[in-house]
């Protein structure tokens, strides 16, 4: 039985009561005193994150060893959409990445307080520590047939640090819009930033209806962000996610990566499917830069987007 399946089961039973959370790293991690520190703090923080959706209350962090930076994110989060751990208890292994270590495939219930979107949804999420085992981050994962496919598919990025921290900021990316964090996607997008969207024109000609078109409109950074608040004032619930992603380093400057992702994007009063590309600028591993954001409907005139219209790392200069 797949862990998508038994979600399925247990949803179900409403009454049933979610309590404390005991997680054990299997193995990829040899220092006993990290890994056991890792499990302890894993497991306290989501037994409360299951009090706190039982009570129906906010998160308390008082007494959990979680930085003031994790808590601001999984109160955000939260506000956004309260969840829960689905298991009681987790086995899974540790990966070691470039700046310390990561324990993936947490298993999460998701509860939008929007009314429109009041359905359960299965999500999983990535815990990092750093290296000496000090919580880091929380966050919204990709599925982890997607980041398998980069971490050991993608030959064009030998160093396979550098594939985790892409794929480690992707995620960042994504929950940043879940929680409605405007400073990270303000830092993160450069100050001379382009942004591109695309929108689909109809258009009729003496009442004959002709094939629709794509119209691409340009925006600052500056013009984004500020439309990107609006968007997250009006909105009570917004939910991205990421079902395709391809990573191509870019072929004159080693540091930058063009990542075109297929984009769900669902908020209170919208939805879309497109394609999502971001030209990130790797120079500072500690702090990357978006330089290039895309984004194009994935059908134009009921046909899927060409692969060769989809925009790529080779469409931009450096």
């Amino acid at each position: 039985m797949t862990r998508k399946t038994l979600f399925a089961m247990l949803m179900l039973c409403p009454l049933l009561a979610w309590g404390e959370v005991s997680i054990t790293i299997s193995d990829g991690i040899e220092n006993q005193t990290i890994k056991q520190k890792m499990e302890h703090t894993m497991s306290a923080l989501l037994t409360e994150i299951n009090n706190a959706q039982a009570q129906g209350r906010a998160l308390s962090f008082k007494g959990l060893d979680v930085p003031e930076s994790v808590q601001l994110s999984l109160s955000m989060l939260w506000e956004n959409s309260p969840f829960l751990c689905t298991d009681e208890v987790i086995v899974e292994r540790g990966l070691t990445t470039g700046t310390g270590f990561q324990v993936r495939n947490i298993p999460l219930e998701m509860k939008p307080r929007d009314a429109k979107f009041n359905e359960e949804e299965y999500q999983e999420a990535v815990i990092s520590f750093d290296k000496k085992g000090v919580l880091e981050s929380f966050y919204l994962s990709l599925n982890m047939n997607l980041y398998m496919q980069v971490v050991r598919g993608n030959k064009e990025i030998t160093d396979l640090r550098r594939r985790q921290l892409i794929l480690d900021y992707v995620e960042q990316f994504r929950t940043s819009y879940n929680t409605k964090d405007i400073n990270f996607l303000e830092q993160v997008f450069s100050d001379d930033a382009l942004i591109i969207t695309g929108k689909v024109i109809k258009q009729t000609k003496n009442d004959i209806k002709l094939p629709d078109k794509i119209v691409y409109k340009k925006q600052s950074k500056q013009e984004y962000i500020n439309n990107l608040r609006r968007v997250f004032a009006n909105n009570s619930y917004i939910k991205v996610t990421f079902d395709e992603i391809k990573v191509m380093r870019h072929p004159v400057n080693p540091n930058f990566y063009g990542v075109t992702l297929h984009q769900g994007y669902t908020a209170s009063r919208y939805h879309d499917d497109g394609y999502l590309f971001l030209l990130w600028d790797f120079s500072d591993e500690e702090h990357p830069k978006i330089h290039v954001r895309t984004w194009q409907p994935d059908q134009l005139n009921g046909t899927r987007m060409p692969e060769d219209e989809i925009f790529n790392v080779n469409d931009f200069e450096i």
